[in-house]
Parts: structure tokens; sequence; C-alpha cells
């Protein structure tokens, strides 16, 4: 069974590589995308199945292998046929009644055997809202269906379960983490650690900015918070503690230093495709938005991590020292699969999926013929990525297609109006309530979900309701973003606080609040961003600078307000003190009638604090 459930692993790649190459068009057969989603997502739901099949030959297992083959046959069926089955749709025939049945069944069984019981229980609010939505009273009355009705849409319209949150995964990022499993299998994490290591390891804290930048690096090519945390945060925990970090403040920054890479461009853990099509924009436009908000995030971190080891006396890494350059020469390959990925996306305006593909012929290359401390590749590695994909993508694959069911439920039903009606109510109140509630919508939705899996959802969910309020749809889509990826840190299911804290050995939920603690940027940048556009490259050059460096100071203010040390400890009131003026210096001109009254005053109130300090330190050390 092991071997069968490394085939279909390895076909849910292969039909990604061959789809983005256009081998069926090559071949002369006229293959909609439709059913190459249905095939595909087949395959998908068939390895949940194989996969939680235990070694002994049991009932239970019988039961799994009937609904793999189920599974297979069903959406093979459904792949093959839906030419005909477009042309039946309006007659709900009984074939397309039982197949769609079967089909949803299989889906949400295998959804909740992938991610638990959260988004099946999400699905079926939405099944019975469609049901009975009509007696449900105002503003959220819906249209009730019946359940032929709902089993064919389900199953069969291109905005259900194959519908576009399935279409981008499986179009681009299949590919992308395909590109992402044959960098790691040449040496490409160490290069990016150990490239980390020679440029931070001597200064003071040296191994949390290790923690810090190989984190950035690798997570923005891993597609996972928590695969970034576990490869990872074996090396830079336990550097951390060695170096005078507490367990619980290593897991913490090992946490925001790996969930913060699903928001570092170009990659963004393939969030960023999603986004793209979902706005319909360019790719290179999500980018350009995401980069501020991503280079605010590792900034405040960075300079939290900084102040913890001033106050708490910890020094560099005691290890071998190898010099960036020594590091560039041992690794300089390592760069050209990235740099001919970007000119593929932004001078040659190749599609997404081409330009990793392009990449990835790179890297497999660059791998075979030079090696990275002793990580080379070979034909066996190379084959052996292919299930490695497979299996790394179908979660991903599972919450999509649920997705795709809730998008479907709130069309049919009409739920998605009545839902944003709702929220657009509340928003005309006002909008900060809006945003609070759609904040804590979105970390709730996001508990136990990757990255790209949350945003998909809450962009059907949340972000139609920031829209119609006003917000421009770029803000309003990295906002879900930011707060869907902050379930990742945020109690009670940090997922990757808590990896960290298995890997420090300390107690996962304070960790988890230390996590919230030090990453409390990613709770504010969103809020920033919606009333200062300038944040995502909303403006001319002098708003964006400006908005830029006003982000800067107001995070160093609150930063120390919260670490409680500059040059020396400081005391309460000045800590209260230093996080006004912080606010002050970040908070955007229109929330009051005074301009930028309020913002001057608290940058010249902070720096004035922080001189002062400065100041009293040098007075300490002289006497």
């Amino acid at each position: 069974m092991k071997k069968l459930a490394m085939l279909v692993a390895a076909g849910i790649p292969l039909l990604s590589i061959l789809w983005a190459l256009d081998v069926p068009l090559m071949l002369g057969l006229a293959v909609a995308k439709t059913q190459f989603l249905a095939v595909l997502f087949g395959l998908g739901v068939a390895l949940v199945y194989l996969s939680n099949m235990s070694a002994a030959v049991t009932k239970k297992s019988y039961l799994d292998m009937a609904a793999a083959a189920a599974s297979v046959l069903v959406f093979g069926w459904i792949g093959v046929e839906y030419q005909r089955f477009l042309e039946d749709f309006a007659y709900l025939t009984m074939e397309m009644t039982v197949l769609g049945a079967i089909a949803v069944v299989l889906t949400l069984e295998a959804l909740r055997r992938a991610t638990g019981w959260i988004l099946l229980c999400l699905i079926a609010t939405f099944v019975l809202y469609a049901l009975f939505g009509g007696n449900i009273p105002a503003p959220l009355t819906g249209t009730s269906v019946t359940p032929q009705e709902l089993a064919v849409y389900l199953a069969f319209d291109p905005n259900a379960l194959l519908g576009t949150p399935l279409s981008v995964v499986a179009t681009i990022v299949v590919v992308f983490i395909f590109f992402g499993k044959i960098l790691v299998k040449t040496g490409c994490g160490e290069f990016f650690i150990d490239l980390a290591m020679a440029g931070m390891g001597k200064k003071r804290g040296g191994a949390a900015k290790i923690s810090i930048v190989g984190s950035a690096l690798f997570g923005s090519i891993s597609g996972s918070a928590v695969s970034n945390v576990v490869t990872t945060g074996v090396m830079t925990i336990p550097l951390m503690r060695r170096s005078g970090y507490t367990g619980v403040q290593a897991g913490a920054i090992e946490a925001i230093a790996s969930t913060g890479g699903q928001l570092m461009p170009p990659i963004m853990g393939a969030a960023a495709f999603l986004m793209a099509q979902s706005l319909e924009i360019p790719y290179a436009e999500v980018v350009m938005a995401a980069l501020i908000p991503a280079i605010l995030y590792y900034i405040s971190v960075f300079i939290q991590v900084d102040l913890i080891a001033a106050r708490d006396d910890i020094s560099a890494v005691e290890s071998e020292y190898r010099s960036v350059g020594r590091v560039m020469r041992e690794g300089w390959h390592f760069i050209i699969p990235f740099a001919i990925l970007l000119y593929a996306m932004f001078a040659l305006n190749s599609s997404a999926a081409m330009a990793a593909l392009y990449g990835t012929a790179a890297i497999i290359i660059a791998g075979f013929i030079r090696s990275y401390r002793g990580h080379k590749l070979d034909i066996s590695g190379l084959f052996n990525a292919l299930p490695d994909t497979g299996k790394s993508v179908v979660e991903l694959i599972m919450i999509v297609g649920g997705a795709g069911l809730v998008i479907g439920l709130l069309n049919i039903s009409s739920g998605g109006f009545a839902l944003t009606l709702a929220l657009v109510q509340l928003g005309s109140a006002s909008i900060a309530i809006l945003l609070l509630v759609s904040a804590g919508v979105c970390i709730l939705l996001g508990m136990g979900m990757p990255t790209s899996g949350v945003y998909v959802l809450l962009a059907a969910l949340v972000a139609p309701s920031l829209i119609e309020t006003g917000i421009d749809p770029m803000a309003a889509h990295m906002f879900i973003l930011y707060f869907g990826m902050m379930s990742m840190i945020t109690p009670p299911i940090a997922l990757a606080a808590f990896a960290a804290a298995t890997i420090s050995e300390e107690k996962p939920m304070k960790t988890g609040f230390e996590a919230m603690r030090l990453g409390w940027v990613a709770y504010v940048i969103p809020m920033l961003f919606i009333f200062t556009p300038a944040l995502i490259m909303k403006g001319n050059t002098f708003e964006i600078l400006l908005a830029f460096v006003l982000a800067v100071v107001g995070i160093y203010f609150i930063s120390v307000a919260i670490v409680g040390f500059f040059q020396k400890k400081v005391g309460a009131l000045i800590r209260w003190a230093l996080l006004l003026a912080g606010v002050l210096a970040m908070l955007p001109e229109q929330v009051f009638e005074l301009g930028y009254l309020p913002t001057v005053a608290g940058v010249i109130a902070g720096i004035g604090l922080l001189y002062v300090m400065k100041q009293q330190a040098r007075t300490v050390v002289s006497i």
C-alpha cells in the first residue's frame, strides 16, 4: 500500500507539470482545465485515504482502499465525461446526482482526515444554510435549495469544488512546491542558514538574528510555516538557548520568523499567486504591495531580539566562523534558479508555472553538477521529489477543495451576498468595529490551516465585505492574508508556536503568547495599510517613503517599550510614554482632524525620551 500511495502522490505534481508544459495540446488532445482539475483532485482525495491506511490488513484498511478507488473512479469519470455533463447540467440527471453526492461525501471525509473538524464543521454550517437559508431572518436571509441541486452544483459547477482556488493550486502552487523540494534536496536550506550565520553570527544576539534571516529566506520557498519551524528550528532553537535566550523566547522567535516567511516576496508561500488570481492583477503588483509590510515585520522582530540581547547580555554565536564570501563561493549556484525565476516572470512575462519550471530546470542542472556541504542531486533524489511534493500539497488541495465547496454554497444560497450585506451594515456604523470583527474571524478560521488555504477561504468570506465598504481591494486582501497567517502564532491553536515549543521543550501556550508579544507588529500593520495605502505602494514616492519612515520610527519606539531596554533598563512610566509616542508616530493622519500634528508630536516626544535615556546611560557609565 505504501508503494501505491507513493505512486498516487507522484501523480499529483506530474499532472501539474504536464499541464504547465501544455503536453495535452502538444498531443492534440482537447482537455479542458476542469477535466484536469477533476482528475488531479481525485488523486488528492485517494492519497488521503491511502495515507491513513494501517500496515496491518483490517476491515478499516479495506474500506480505505475502496474509498481511494472510488475517489479515482468517480472524479476520473467526472473528468472524462465533463463536457457531456455540462450539457446535462440543467436536467439534474440521476447519473449526475449520484456521482455528485458520492464526490461530495468522499471529499468531506477526506477533508476531515486531512485537516480535522474545524473546516468540516464550517462547511456543514453552510450546507444547512443552503438547505434552509430561506427561513433565516434578515439580513442573513438566503435561498433554500434541494439536496439534489446541491449535490450536482457542488460537484460539477466550475464555481464550486472544481473552481478557482483548486485551479490556482493545481496549475501554479504545486509546481512551485516541487521547485522548493528540489531546492531543499540540493542543500539550499543549509545554504540559507549558513548565509544567515555568516552574516549575523558575530553580532550581538547573533543566534536569534540567524533564525530571523534564515527562516525568512527558507520560508519563502517552503510554503508552510510549520515545516519551516521544524526544518530550521532544529538548528536555530538550540543555538539560541545556548547563547542565552530562554527556551520560551527561542521557540517564539523561531515561530514568528518562520511564519513571516509566508509574507516574504517573491514567492510568499504561494499565497501571492492566489491573491493575483482573486484580484485579477499581475503577480508583480502583489509582490510590490507585500514588500514594505514584510520588511516592517522583520524590522520589528530584529529590533526586539537585538534589544533583548543587549538587556540580557546575550553574546554572539560561538562557532566556526565562515565568511559570507566563502558561503557564496560554495553555494553561488543557488542564486541562478531564483534569478531565472524572477527574470522569466518579470522580464519575459512568462506564466508563473512556466517561470517555476525554468527555475526548476536550472537547479536540477546545477544540483547534478555541484554539491553543497555533501548535498548533491541524483536521479533518486529527483524522482523522490515527486511523491514528496504530492504528500506536501495534499492537505492544501483538500483545503482549497473545501474552500471551493464554501464558495459554491455561498453562491447557490445567496449567502455570500447576505454575509457581505451584514458586515457592510456593521462597517457603516463603525469601520473600526468591522476591522476588529474581520480580524477575529480571520484568526479563528485560520486556526490549524496553512496560509494559502486560509487565504482562499477568507477571500470568499471576509474580503468582499471590506471592499464593499470602500477599502482598497489590495489592502483588503493583504489584511485577510496577515490576520489569517497570525493564527499560526495565536493561541489556542498556534501551530507554528506549538511546533517550536516541541523543539524547545517548553510549554506550547506560553510559547504562543510570547510569539504574540514579539510579533505584535503583524497585528498592527494590516490596520495601518487599510488607512495608509502608501504602505502597500499606493501613492507617489514621497508618500511611500514618508509612510515607511514613520512606521519604522513608531515600531522602534514601541519595541523599546515592550522590551524595556534602551542603553539601560527603562522604567514603567517611560515605557508607557514611548508606547504612546510610537502609536502617534504610526497613526494615519486621517484618524484625527489635526493632520500630521499628532504624528510630529509623537516623533519628537519619542526621540526626546530616547535622547534623555542615552544621556543618563552615559552619565552612569562615566561615574
